[in-house]
């Protein structure tokens, strides 16, 4: 499994804020421009608490496993492995609906005079902020789920789990 590349999500960022922004210049040139829902941000911020709690139940699962505690509950590598792919595809989503949200947020600071502009600028921006959230939680899991450097890697690094 591939790791996370955060020029990837960089890429899929910029793509899509740029094809977003020219999309309000000409949707707001023809007539309205779509909303931002007050909920694009909200769902974005759960995603990234279901990650990080994923991310931390896994670790404290795999510390008390190394340690060797009594009736610890181990790590199956199959659900490490989907939570894994589970961050990635989230970080994935959520770069790409940051840079739309992005794109239109920008469009939308050359009228922050009109109020409901303005809103959806606010709900923009905290969609943005909710997006580098998951993608950070996505990471941190990456990073958890990893396994620890061994002798025989012939790769010379730690690979992900699965």
């Amino acid at each position: 499994m591939k790791q996370l590349r955060i020029r990837t999500l960089a890429a899929v960022f910029v793509v899509a804020g740029v094809l977003s922004w020219a999309g309000a210049r000409l949707w707001s040139a023809v007539g309205t421009l779509p909303r931002v829902p007050l909920a694009a941000p909200i769902v974005l911020a759960l995603i990234a608490v279901v990650l990080l709690s994923t991310a931390l139940s896994l670790r404290a699962r795999l510390k008390a496993q190394r340690e060797r505690r009594p009736g610890a509950k181990g790590v199956d590598p199959l659900m490490a492995a989907r939570a894994v792919v589970f961050g990635q595809a989230s970080a994935l989503v959520a770069a790409l609906v940051s840079g739309m949200y992005g794109g239109t947020g920008a469009f939308l600071l050359e009228s922050l005079d009109v109020p409901a502009r303005r809103d959806q600028a606010i709900y923009a921006g905290f969609s943005v902020l909710a997006g580098i959230a998951v993608i950070a939680a996505a990471f941190f899991l990456e990073r958890v789920c990893k396994l620890p450097e061994d002798d025989d890697n012939e790769h010379g690094g730690a690979a992900p789990v699965a």
